[in-house]
């Protein structure tokens, strides 16, 4: 499929070597310093292409976008410096400028008032995929810097407000009215996890009581009972192979043989579930525990493995949500210092880790 090539081809991976020797005296996790040097090494690279992304009409380009607006956010959790927070603001808003009526979109199927966009590489329609995959980290974003808006700069206050109602209109109220079952419940895990994390967000972030009460349904239905599937995120989840105290799950709903999800898609459920425990939102802390055992089973290589039951062969890529389970373990953010495919994904979610851990 197209988004699986977009995917492959804007991956930007290398194996590094920490450049500062370490001796046994130095803490075993290293410190939010050390990952901010180099994300912050890399950022004037990500962002000249980050802009050019948030700049197209094309949504296909906000996928790849969604990597940049994740790692920012991790910067802010790391350190508190509200410009990194600012910056993924900056390129949502370039998002939202080149958004058009559905109406105006003639290649679109939907023709409606809702604003948006379409992509040439998907018959030119409008993709709930790419819109979701950047926008569950859009909402994380809104929801970091909300507890700091009242002491914020003017500037990243009507940022905010502009984005979560662009967000609750044209991203949450469009989707869910042009059709839950089709366009929210989707045929993925992965692609209905990146739901859950943007109706979770948008529960606790909208002062609209009833699309509040319409997310939190949506996120309970994807955790529990979907409507159009026989299962749900947390039925999909069984003993791991092998380790019987990992997880292992498909990500085709119901399915229960095979090798279960590719580790690269799973990225999402665990970008998900890690920002539900995070607030507390029906994901226990064994569970997580459990997921971190199965990422403990695929550390190691090259080569590295494809899926979830440690079979196959993959770039390696953790980037995007299985790292940040080394915020709930020492020793997994030990092991993770040195894995081997890193980027500045990897670097600010690293970040983010240890400044749980040593806080």
């Amino acid at each position: 499929m197209a988004w699986r090539a977009l995917t492959a081809a804007i991956l930007v991976l290398m194996c590094v070597t920490p450049g500062v020797a370490r001796g046994a005296a130095d803490p075993p996790v290293w410190p939010v310093a050390h990952w901010r040097e180099l994300f912050d090494a890399d950022s004037d690279h990500n962002d000249i292409e980050s802009e050019r992304l948030s700049r197209s009409e094309d949504s296909a380009d906000f996928y790849p976008l969604a990597y940049s607006i994740d790692e920012l956010g991790s910067m802010y959790e790391a350190t508190g410096e509200l410009a990194y927070a600012a910056k993924a603001l900056h390129f949502t808003e370039n998002m939202i400028a080149s958004a058009r009526p559905s109406s105006s979109l003639g290649t679109s199927t939907f023709h409606d008032d809702y604003l948006g966009w379409v992509s040439p590489g998907n018959d030119g329609d409008e993709t709930p995929l790419y819109e979701s995959y950047a926008w569950r980290y859009v909402t994380r974003v809104l929801r970091l810097v909300r507890p700091v808006l009242d002491s914020a700069p003017a500037e990243l206050r009507d940022a905010y407000a502009r984005t979560l109602e662009f967000t609750e209109n044209h991203i949450v109220d469009k989707w869910r009215n042009r059709g839950a079952d089709s366009y929210v419940y989707r045929e993925r895990t992965h692609m209905a996890a990146h739901w859950a994390m943007i109706a979770l967000d948008v529960s606790v972030l909208t002062a609209d009581q009833d699309r509040a009460a319409a997310c939190a349904e949506i996120t309970r239905n994807i955790d529990d009972h979907l409507p159009n599937y026989p299962s749900s995120l947390r039925a999909q989840l069984g003993p791991g192979h092998p380790d019987p105290d990992a997880y292992w799950w498909s990500d085709v709903w119901g399915e229960t043989t095979g090798p279960g999800q590719d580790i690269g898609h799973g990225n999402g459920v665990i970008a998900y579930v890690v920002e539900a425990r995070d607030m507390d939102a029906g994901w226990s802390a064994g569970e997580l525990a459990r997921f971190a055992r199965t990422l403990t089973g695929l550390l190691g290589g090259p080569p590295y493995p494809e899926y979830v039951d440690g079979s196959g062969t993959s770039n390696g890529w953790i980037a995007d949500g299985f790292v940040k389970l080394g915020r709930y373990d020492t020793a997994l953010q030990v092991r993770l210092q040195t894995y081997g495919v890193q980027n500045s994904q990897f670097y600010a979610s690293m970040a983010a880790n240890a400044a749980r851990l040593t806080s």
